[in-house]
Formats: C-alpha cells, structure tokens, sequence
C-alpha cells in the first residue's frame, strides 16, 4: 500500500477539507496550541496526583476542543466549543490561588519544582499561543472566547506554579530590580 504525503508541498487541511500553506496564520496558532497542549503534557507527568493534575488534564482537554475550533474557520462543523463558561472555571481557580498565595510583592523567577517549572513553561507557550491566535483575529474570524480563553489559561497557570512551590516548601525566587538590592 502507498501512503500519500499531502504536506510534503507546505499545504495542510483544515476541518472542512480547504487547503492552506502551512506557513497561514491560522496554522501557526493551532501549532502553538499543539505545542502548549504538550507542554501541559510535561508538567503533568511531574506533578502529584490531586486538583492541580486534575486542572491540568482539563486543561488540556479544552486545548484540544480549542484547536479543534480553530481549525473550523466560520464554525461550519458543529461540536464543542470554548465558551464563557470556560473562562469563568479559569477565573474561579485564579481566584482561589490568589486568595490561597501571598500577595506578590516582587517580581519572581520561574523555577522551583520539576512540576512548577514545567508549568511556567507551560506558561510561556500560552503566552505565544495567545499571540498566535491574537495575530490570526487581525485577518480572520475567531471565536471570541479563544483568546479571552488564552489570556486567561496563562493566568492561572503563572498561579498554579506558585501554588506547587508553595505548596512543597519552596521559596520564590525573587527577582531584585537595581532600587530593591541591598549593595544598590
């Protein structure tokens, strides 16, 4: 049996069959969202079994319907997608870490445990997911959730990091800007 390459030319599909260079702008997002969907997939190998894999593993799930969403340009298939009530979950668990975390005082270096600094990495890739689909609104239809969505995830997942520092015992990692060092 032959198997057949449709990429090797820079073209890929979306949903609905349309043909698209792999360099289009609404690829790049959905490979950002790949790639932050893996990266979560790291730090939940690292992290202990409890709410905060349990938020992860959700995370995830939502990523997956959110690339699924932006591989659908128009909505012409129907199926999940990431809704208002979304960012409300993302809203309630960012609440509760910043009322469960000491207020920041400094800014803080990303580190601490394996599972913390997977998840500032997680982070990261949120952040260019975020840019990627913010990017993509300037020249095509996307849901409107989808961002506000991103924005929101890496929130969260700045305070989740927190939280499984503080959580193990570990101290931030602050940063000291040149008025706040001792020998300034």
């Amino acid at each position: 049996m032959t198997r057949k390459h449709h990429g090797d030319q820079g073209q890929t599909s979306l949903f609905d069959g349309a043909r698209v260079s792999k360099t289009d702008a609404r690829i790049a997002a959905l490979g950002a969202v790949d790639e932050l969907n893996s990266a979560l997939g790291v730090a939940m190998s690292s992290c202990p079994p409890g709410d905060h894999l349990d938020r992860l593993a959700w995370m995830q799930t939502r990523l997956f319907t959110l690339g699924s969403d932006l591989a659908n340009p128009g909505g012409r298939a129907r199926g999940d997608r990431i809704t208002s009530s979304d960012v409300a979950a993302l809203d309630t668990w960012l609440d509760g870490y910043r009322t469960d975390l000491p207020p920041l005082q400094h800014f803080i270096l990303p580190g601490g445990t394996p599972a913390a600094a997977s998840v500032n990495l997680a982070r990261t890739v949120c952040r260019r997911a975020e840019r990627e689909v913010f990017r993509l609104t300037s020249e095509s239809t996307v849901s409107p959730d989808v961002p506000v969505f991103l924005n929101r995830l890496s929130d969260v997942l700045f305070e989740l990091a927190r939280a499984l520092n503080h959580e193990a015992g570990v101290a931030e990692n602050v940063w000291l800007g040149p008025r706040d060092r001792p020998d300034a």
